[in-house]
């Protein structure tokens, strides 16, 4: 399936499925006091990739990239700031500059940076500047953080060929920013969506987003047994 032909069905996932789901809850409202979980040790392998990025909270986004095939690693953190090493804290004052994002690592032997861009732009609204639903601020905006000049030739192709075919009702303001920094969130943020799925955010916001993703990408899911 070429460029311009996923662009064009994206027409029809796009309207309507936001509404319902994005004005329920805040994330910023919901800190998880349940468990602290560890971070596994860094992936190294000199055939994955990384991509990094924000589609408002960070528990929506890694549940998502979680469940894609050819995912690897998936670790909820703040990108592109000025403040060293923020506090989840410090970043929902959002004067740091930093974006709630996630670092994605893939195989791309499996999964294209097309396909992961595809997933990024069906799975929120790109639309909404510097907002999804009730979590307001420049922490929540849609980013695509790129890391060589591919990715960023990618990025701005989709997010110009979106806007050029009428897509979206309104403008993609997606910004398409140089990767600069990542840091990990706390333990408690990590695998949030499966850890915490009976929390209301997760019922009423994630939850909803999990199975729309899965109906419109089931055939590119993992499996039970995936890592």
């Amino acid at each position: 399936m070429n460029a311009q032909t996923k662009i064009l069905n994206m027409v029809n996932w796009i309207n309507g499925i936001f509404l319902s789901i994005l004005s329920l809850t805040s994330c910023a409202e919901h800190k998880s006091q349940t468990m602290d979980i560890t971070d596994d040790r860094t992936m190294q392998n000199a055939n994955y990739d990384t991509a990094y990025f924000g589609t408002g909270c960070f528990w929506c986004t890694e549940a998502i990239f979680q469940r894609l095939k050819g995912v690897k690693k998936v670790t909820s953190g703040y990108s592109g700031g000025t403040v060293p090493s923020p506090t989840y804290e410090e970043v929902c004052t959002g004067t740091t500059g930093h974006a709630e994002a996630c670092k994605v690592v893939y195989d791309p032997s499996v999964v294209s940076y097309d396909e992961l861009l595809e997933v990024f732009w069906k799975t929120h609204d790109p639309t909404t500047l510097n907002r999804q639903g009730n979590d307001v601020g420049p922490q929540y905006r849609s980013v695509i953080f790129y890391t060589t000049p591919e990715q960023k030739e990618k990025a701005e192709h989709y997010k110009a060929e979106l806007n050029s075919s009428g897509a979206f009702n309104s403008p993609v303001v997606t910004a398409v920013e140089p990767f600069k920094n990542f840091f990990s969130a706390e333990g408690y943020h990590q695998n949030y969506y499966n850890a915490n799925g009976n929390q209301p955010y997760c019922r009423f916001v994630i939850l909803p987003k999990v199975e729309k993703f899965e109906k419109v990408f089931q055939n590119k899911l993992k499996t039970a047994s995936a890592n």
